[in-house]
């Protein structure tokens, strides 16, 4: 069926708004396409990027390609281990001493992100505690420096060979209470930045090329850091690498044995920016018409929910649906209302529902407790996002 206005406006029907909600036909669409994408390597679900059990869970199950969960906090990963999921993988160092004892708890530890002798102490004296052995993943920064510019984010200092074998030997000295079972190397720079964004221009073409010259970098250095610590005798048993944005460059990387992705599943609106692959838009949420201040014009309640990251007009939530309808540049989605410009086919009366898209993917969930799953042109589920759950 096309998913028009009309289509998610039936699915809804009576329901209060705001609501947030998925389609999981398209959603099983992207999980699929991230699967093909993966060329064969199994893909670990970036949790951050999806933030509902629910679906996580639909996810892991229903899509064999799918692999174990990379978290982005201690208290989510306790929560997901206690629903029974395994294979979960710290995304970011946890410092927090408490939440490190929860996390290194048995039977079945999580494995933390590591990258300085201070972490791997913080780690292994968690462990002790419990009197278990703490899987370790080294993070491994693959940022590419250019003459005024760094390409990439700012994440881990280990940066060469030499800084990772001084975090395994930090790791080897703590004798059985940690032991290094994986590194990962996240490209942000080609992951995470879109090269055919609208309204970029010229920008498009600059990015392309720097993705271009940056691809064989960081393969290089990732390659060097992994063959430096096989040939001094440590083993990860993983290799984690990639994002939505990056799955057919980064499978080529012979040191790399697992992909990770999130966002695609999703498919926000800063995924709309990407000239190599094209998912469908899954998720959305639907805020109501309350005023109606002139021709052409209409204010919607709330709306405001502005994306993580530097401030820009790229993180502001992206009117979906009628088709046509805009962001008033002047006022942009606001906390209490968002006007916006529509001479559409389609009549908004008060109350009715034009939906949206968030800039990023499980950022949404902050902003609803539930999500209503549609398939077939109706909901046929209520699930709990993260804050419906755990506040």
């Amino acid at each position: 069926m096309p998913r028009d206005y009309a289509y998610y406006a039936q699915a809804l029907e009576g329901r209060r708004l705001p609501l947030a909600f998925a389609d999981l036909d398209l959603l099983n669409e992207n999980a699929a396409a991230l699967v093909r994408r993966a060329g064969g390597l199994p893909v670990r679900v970036a949790t951050k990027s999806v933030r509902c059990v629910a679906l996580l869970r639909r996810v892991l199950d229903g899509h064999p390609g799918f692999q174990g969960l990379m978290c982005f906090s201690a208290d989510e990963a306790v929560h997901l281990r206690e629903r029974g999921f395994s294979d979960l993988l710290m995304g970011y160092p946890v410092v927090d001493a408490e939440a490190l004892a929860e996390l290194c708890r048995p039977p079945a530890p999580v494995t933390l992100m590591v990258d300085s002798a201070e972490h791997v102490a913080l780690a292994a004296r968690a462990a002790r505690r419990h009197g278990t052995r703490a899987p370790l993943c080294l993070d491994v920064d693959l940022s590419v420096d250019l003459p005024g510019l760094r390409f990439g984010v700012h994440r881990s200092p280990v940066r060469s060979p030499e800084d990772a074998l001084a975090v395994a030997k930090s790791i080897a000295a703590e004798g059985d209470a940690v032991f290094l079972a994986g590194v990962m190397g996240y490209e942000a720079q080609l992951a995470g930045v879109p090269d055919a964004a609208p309204h970029a221009g010229p920008k498009n073409v600059v990015i392309r090329a720097l993705k271009r010259g940056s691809v064989g970098r960081v393969h290089s250095r990732r390659q060097a850091v992994v063959a430096a610590l096989k040939d001094a005798g440590f083993a990860p048993r993983f290799v984690n690498g990639g994002g939505t944005g990056s799955l057919e460059s980064t499978r080529q990387d012979a040191s790399v044995t697992e992909l990770t992705a999130g966002s695609g599943l999703y498919s926000p609106a800063l995924f709309d920016g990407y000239r190599g692959f094209q998912h469908q838009p899954a998720v959305a949420f639907a805020i109501p018409v309350t005023r109606r201040p002139g021709p052409g014009l209409f204010t919607l309640q709330g709306g405001g929910f502005v994306a993580s990251g530097s401030a820009g007009v790229d993180k502001l939530p992206v009117p979906y649906l009628p088709e046509g309808a805009k962001l008033l540049p002047l006022e942009g989605a606001g906390e209490v209302q968002t006007p916006i410009a529509y001479a559409g086919p389609v009549p908004l009366s008060l109350g009715a529902p034009v939906f949206f898209r968030h800039a990023k993917a499980g950022e949404v969930c902050e902003h609803f407790r539930t999500l209503l799953l549609i398939s077939g042109g109706r909901v046929v589920e209520e699930v709990p996002t993260y804050r419906g759950e755990w506040g």
